[in-house]
Order: C-alpha cells, then sequence, then structure tokens
C-alpha cells in the first residue's frame, strides 16, 4: 500500500507535458499544472491561432493567461525531492517507435493514434481521451505514422470518404466539390472482401505450388531410387566381366604354364640324351687316343675292330630351334580379344553415355515419335480389386476386366466405386508412362485422382464427367473425349486397341489408335496436381491392359 501512495504522488507531481517532476510549477484556471517552460512552449506553438488550450483537457484561453509561479506547489516538489521522490519511468520513443506529438523535451512513446485528431498520444497524453466527452467519440488506433496520408493535401481536412471512380481517398470538401463518394467504411467493406477473393487465389496458389513441390520431392525419390539401383547393377555388371576376364586370363596362364612344362621336358629329355651321347664319344675318343698310341701292332690290330664301332648318333633334324616365337602366337590371339572388347566398350559407351544424359527432369524432352519410342515408357499396370464395381469381374493377373449380369462378391471397401462400372489401377502415374487397352464393346479409357468420388451421382463419380479424371469413350462406331462432363467429338480410325501417353510433369496426355498404324485422336495439355490412376469404366463390355515388354 505504501509503495502504492509514492506511485500516485510520482504522477502528481509531474508534468503532463514532460512527464518530470514540476520545475517552476504554474497553474491554470482550469486546475491542472506544468512547468512554466513546458507550457510556455506549447502555447508559443498556438499564437498564430490566438486560442490558447489546456494540453490535458483542452479547455481554451483568451487572451493568452500569464503564468505565474505556484510557489506552495513549488515548495511541495521540493520537499518531495529530499524525501527521494524521482519522476515517473516512462518509455522513451525509439527510432522505430511512433512518439507523442504533445510531448515536449523527451518524446514518449505513443500509445494510441487519434483517427479525427491526427495526432499520437502518449499514455498521460491520452487521458483527456477517456475523461472528456467530446473527445470520447474519437476513433482511436495503434500508434500509426501515416496519420498524415489521412488528410487531404488540397482542403487539410481528415478524408473519411472514398470516390469510387476515381479510386482515391477524398474529404468531405472534395465531394461537395467534384467527386463521387462513398463512405470510407463502405468502400473498406468492398475492398475487404476483394481481398478475401485475392487471399483464397493466394492460398489456392500456395497449396498448388505445395503439391508441385511434393511431386518434385517424389519425383526426386525416384531418381535417387533408381540411380542408386542402376550403378548398383552396373557395378554387378562390370564385377561379372572383371571376374570373367580374370577366369580368363587364369585359364590361358594354366595352359601357357601347362604347355611350357610339356615343352620343356621334352628339351630336357633330348638335352641328356645329347650329354649322355657327348660323354660316351669322349670316352671312345679316350680309348682311341691310347689305342693310337700302341707301339705292339698285334695289340693294335686285336683291339682296333672292337673299339672304332660307333653307337647310332642322335638325328639334329629332330631339334627345332625357334628363338622367343614359341607363344608369340597367344600374345597375338589375346591381343585380338583386347582389341575386339576395346572396339565394342567404345561403341556401347557411346549408347550407354547417351542413355544417362537422357535423363532431365527438369527441361522438356521431345514426344515420341514411333510405337517403338513410346513402347520405352510402358510402364506394368494393374487393376486394383478393392476399387473395382461389383458388377466387374477381373481376370489374368487383375490386368482384365468384364462386365458381369451377377455381382460379384467382393468385400466392403471406402475405394470401391459404387455409382458407375468402373475400376481403378493400383500403381500411381507420375513421371513419364504409356500404356495400351485392348477392348471388346464400349469402354472409357481413362486417367483419374485417387480421391475421384465413388458414389454419388453419374456427373460426381463417372470418368470425364467431373474435375477429377479425363476419358476417351470408345465405341464401335465413335469416340468422344471426356472432361469435366464436357463432351468433345474425337475423329480418327476405329480401332479395338487404343494408346495412352502421359507425361505428367509437363501436363500432357494423348490417345491413340492402335493397329497396324499408330494414329493420334486426342491430346490434352494441362497442369496435373496430384498423381494419377489408370483407369477402365466397362459397361456390358471387356478391356485388358495390354502387355508390352
Amino acid at each position: 500500500m505504501a509503495q502504492k501512495g509514492v506511485q500516485l504522488n510520482q504522477e502528481t507531481f509531474c508534468c503532463f507535458i514532460c512527464r518530470d517532476l514540476l520545475k517552476d510549477p504554474v497553474t491554470v484556471s482550469c486546475g491542472h499544472s506544468y512547468c512554466m517552460k513546458c507550457l510556455q512552449s506549447h502555447w508559443d506553438t498556438e499564437d498564430e491561432k490566438k486560442l490558447y488550450s489546456c494540453p490535458q483537457c483542452r479547455q481554451t484561453f483568451t487572451p493568452r493567461p500569464v503564468l505565474l509561479k505556484s510557489t506552495m506547489l513549488a515548495v511541495l516538489v521540493e520537499e518531495l525531492k529530499k524525501s527521494g521522490l524521482q519522476a515517473a519511468p516512462a518509455e522513451a520513443a525509439g527510432a522505430e517507435d511512433v512518439a507523442c506529438d504533445f510531448c515536449s523535451g523527451r518524446k514518449l512513446k505513443a500509445q494510441k493514434s487519434c483517427l479525427q485528431c491526427l495526432a499520437s498520444y502518449c499514455q498521460n497524453h491520452l487521458q483527456p481521451h477517456f475523461e472528456v466527452a467530446p473527445l470520447k467519440k474519437h476513433k482511436l488506433v495503434e500508434p500509426s505514422k501515416k496519420l498524415q496520408e489521412n488528410v487531404c493535401s488540397r482542403h487539410d481536412e481528415v478524408m473519411k470518404m472514398f470516390c469510387h471512380t476515381d479510386q482515391q481517398a477524398i474529404c468531405t470538401i472534395c465531394l461537395l466539390d467534384e467527386h463521387k463518394g462513398l463512405s470510407a467504411a463502405a468502400e473498406r467493406a468492398e475492398r475487404q472482401r476483394e481481398l478475401e477473393v485475392s487471399r483464397q487465389n493466394i492460398q489456392q496458389r500456395i497449396q498448388d505450388r505445395e503439391k508441385d513441390v511434393k511431386l518434385l520431392q517424389q519425383e526426386a525419390e525416384v531418381i535417387n531410387r533408381s540411380a542408386d539401383k542402376a550403378v548398383e547393377d552396373s557395378q554387378e555388371i562390370f564385377t561379372q566381366l572383371i571376374r570373367l576376364m580374370e577366369k580368363r586370363c587364369s585359364d590361358v596362364t594354366q595352359q601357357v604354364r601347362s604347355q611350357q612344362e610339356s615343352e620343356v621336358g621334352q628339351v630336357k629329355e633330348l638335352e641328356e640324351k645329347l650329354r649322355q651321347e657327348i660323354a660316351e664319344l669322349r670316352r671312345k675318343d679316350r680309348e682311341l687316343q691310347t689305342l693310337s698310341q700302341t707301339q705292339d701292332h698285334n695289340q693294335f690290330l686285336h683291339d682296333y675292330p672292337s673299339l672304332s664301332a660307333l653307337s647310332q648318333p642322335t638325328h639334329s633334324s629332330s631339334i627345332h630351334i625357334r628363338p622367343l616365337r614359341y607363344f608369340e602366337d597367344v600374345t597375338a590371339a589375346v591381343s585380338a580379344v583386347r582389341d575386339k572388347l576395346q572396339d565394342v566398350l567404345t561403341e556401347t559407351w557411346t549408347n550407354i553415355s547417351l542413355t544417362v544424359t537422357e535423363v532431365d527432369v527438369l527441361q522438356p524432352q521431345p514426344e515420341p515419335k514411333t510405337r517403338e519410342e513410346f513402347i520405352r515408357y510402358s510402364c506394368d499396370i494393374t487393376l486394383d480389386p478393392n476399387t473395382a464395381h461389383k458388377y466387374l469381374l477381373l481376370s489374368d493377373g487383375n490386368r482384365k476386366v468384364t462386365w458381369t449380369s451377377q455381382p460379384e462378391s467382393y468385400p466392403s471397401h471406402p475405394d470401391r466405386f459404387t455409382g458407375e462400372s468402373q475400376v481403378l489401377s493400383r500403381e500411381s502415374l507420375t513421371g513419364r508412362c504409356y500404356w495400351e487397352v485392348e477392348r471388346r464393346g464400349g469402354v472409357f479409357v481413362a486417367v483419374a485422382y485417387k480421391n475421384i468420388s465413388r458414389t454419388g451421382e453419374w456427373n460426381e463419380c463417372r470418368f470425364g464427367s467431373n474435375n477429377k479424371s479425363w476419358a476417351l469413350h470408345c465405341s464401335n462406331r465413335v469416340y468422344y473425349f471426356w472432361y469435366n462432363n464436357v463432351q468433345t467429338p474425337v475423329s480418327g480410325p476405329r480401332s479395338s486397341r487404343v494408346g495412352v501417353y502421359l507425361d505428367h510433369s509437363a501436363g500432357i496426355l494423348s490417345f491413340y489408335s492402335i493397329s497396324e498404324t499408330m494414329t493420334l485422336l486426342h491430346r490434352v495439355h494441362t497442369t496435373f496436381t496430384q498423381p494419377l490412376h489408370a483407369g477402365l469404366w466397362a459397361g456390358g463390355s471387356t478391356a485388358e491392359l495390354c502387355k508390352l515388354k
């Protein structure tokens, strides 16, 4: 309670203008007190109007009152200063804040702005707007630095009207002079409605872009998975090639070493025979030399016949000397294999490199021209039994759908079509996809978002009758393209087979008549905001997703 009393004293003895303790206090006839210099400065700004007012209660005085120092009040302030009283703390206006227009000296932070006074007030200078009856009617808003924008530059009046013709704010004098105006509140209401429509459009665009971002993220995941799989498969294939090369290298090495061992064995065997023959000849030569030196003629004649006979010599014709040319043919054969392999790798590397660089998600790529090129983008599509109408029978691995006269015993499922005899694919389709449908009877070949309605009226769930599906109606006599319940006649050769090409990111959907030739029936250019699913409507007919690979 003591603290509350001190606070009351602080507020009581502070100048309403400078927010500091009174200096040379003066009191005007309305009873409010100010610093003499503060009030003089305030009235100096009103000299031109010759009408002087109390800054707090706005009571006016004419002529300008003579200010005399309030001696008793000055004594009280001095006594309070001696007791330790300080000025009530107040927040000064910063560079980014709206300053009070009535503070002299240190400007305090404004708490409110008045649209009638076109001025901003701190908490203390704002008090008259809560206490004085005429001021209570004024419109107070959050502090604004743009109050002067509400003043007419021609008439210096507050602009409370809006000219719808000239699309600008005006004052009441402008209205009388030349403008056809509405109240600013009425114009604000109209603009507010436009603003809400703009915000709805912006929010829708944000949702569309967020879906695009999600699609791109999904596309990036697909690219990463595909690239990882390609690298893994390529590494395995090249590893197999390396293993095959190593095996062949090992086989050649083993064969050469085996042949080397055989040939060297034969050479060593012949070499040994020659060495034995040389030793024998040298022994014979020594015996003959000894015999030739014998002096006894009878002994010479007796021994000569047995010593002169020589063993059969080894024929030198069995030795074929080919220095460094025994296995050159092997080297030549391996070199020939290397050259062929290099040629194959060089040729196929160009194809591999071109195939890799063809992968480009963001840059538009040319649309396929021939059926072979379309089949490169063929995808394995199966029908989802959970979406099939009860009068549709799925067969052939869920690739074929046939209308039946008796209902199938499908379990209940929230994805099942109950209003139309149609079915969606299990797989979602993004990127580039191509598939073909073989039909017997009238069918709808379609693509649709997964959130297409499963129940309700035919225009809510039938393919092509809403803005969530696109369909080509094929019969034995005519073609029609359907989208958003708008039917468009399509001309082209009749065929039991229809090809569908989808480039999801490019927003292209094309239908083709497939026979001996491939003829474009209809092409759609749009923006797909969700993944698509292939769809078939088969009322009293049969349709089958063809295997293309």
